[in-house]
């Protein structure tokens, strides 16, 4: 169950860094403007296989679904609410140990743009996450955390180049590690009009306390803009690291009001 619990945990953790430009994990600068929102929804499916030794082979399958509203206080300053709702299956040797499904730990985030020049521009987006999801079922941490992400964006028509720098204060009932660090740098090519092509690379420090093998992850993606309102996206994020899922994909549509 141990071994539940920390896969699931990372798909949770996940969930609190990953309500950026999606499909990216990597956040930009962006707001919504005053008065502005925006409601976005995110589906993910992931696969992950660990040879445990010889004898243990441990495959998990999972995902989730989450909503994110973004409202706009002022032009560079945004509130940010996610809920996610998260599921995963655990076959040891093909034998299912595990499977669970609900709410997970949400999280509250606001960003604000703080600088913007000659293309250039910074922002910091601090977050809570609130202890929501049953721990029980590994479905979060079973304490409210809280994380520190700093944002920069340069932008070179038709390319946007994005960087995160992050702490992530990892409060748990698991011995996990408490402090977290998260860097990652995403690029976006607008190839036509309303139409991008998104590269993002990136790492984590492993909450496993016994392993400095971080995940660290690779991710393409492509996202549309049937109108001024609506966008959707797909993207597909592959494991660099054993301690990384193997698989995720992802899509998600956003609606601006």
């Amino acid at each position: 169950m141990k071994k539940v619990v920390l896969s699931v945990m990372g798909l949770c953790l996940m969930a609190t860094t990953s309500f950026a430009g999606h499909p990216l994990v990597t956040d930009d600068t962006g707001t919504q403007g005053k008065g502005n929102v925006q409601v976005e929804v995110g589906l993910s499916y992931f696969y992950d296989r660990d040879k445990v030794d010889e004898l243990t082979t441990v495959k998990t399958k999972g995902g989730e679904t989450a909503v994110s509203l973004a409202v706009g206080l002022l032009d560079s300053l945004d509130i940010v609410l996610g809920v996610p709702y998260a599921w995963y299956s655990v076959k040891e040797n093909g034998t299912r140990v595990g499977r669970e499904d609900g709410i997970a730990d949400i999280a509250l985030d606001a960003k604000w743009r703080f600088f913007e020049k000659d293309g250039w521009s910074l922002a910091i987006k601090p977050g809570i996450s609130v202890s929501s999801g049953d721990e029980d079922k590994g479905l979060g941490a079973g304490r409210v955390g809280y994380s520190l992400f700093f944002i920069g964006t340069k932008e070179i028509e038709p390319v946007a180049i994005h960087a995160n720098l992050g702490y992530i204060r990892n409060e748990n009932k698991f011995d996990e590690r408490k402090d977290l660090w998260h860097a990652s740098v995403a690029a976006e090519l607008e190839v036509v009009k309303d139409f991008k092509l998104m590269a993002n690379i990136g790492a984590e420090r492993n909450s496993d306390p016994g392993s400095n093998n971080h995940p660290s992850f690779v991710l393409g993606g492509a996202s549309y803009d049937i109108s001024e309102k609506i966008t959707i996206d797909a993207g597909v994020k592959y494991g660099l690291t054993s301690t990384e899922d193997d698989w995720t994909f992802l899509t998600g549509l956003a609606v601006r009001f």
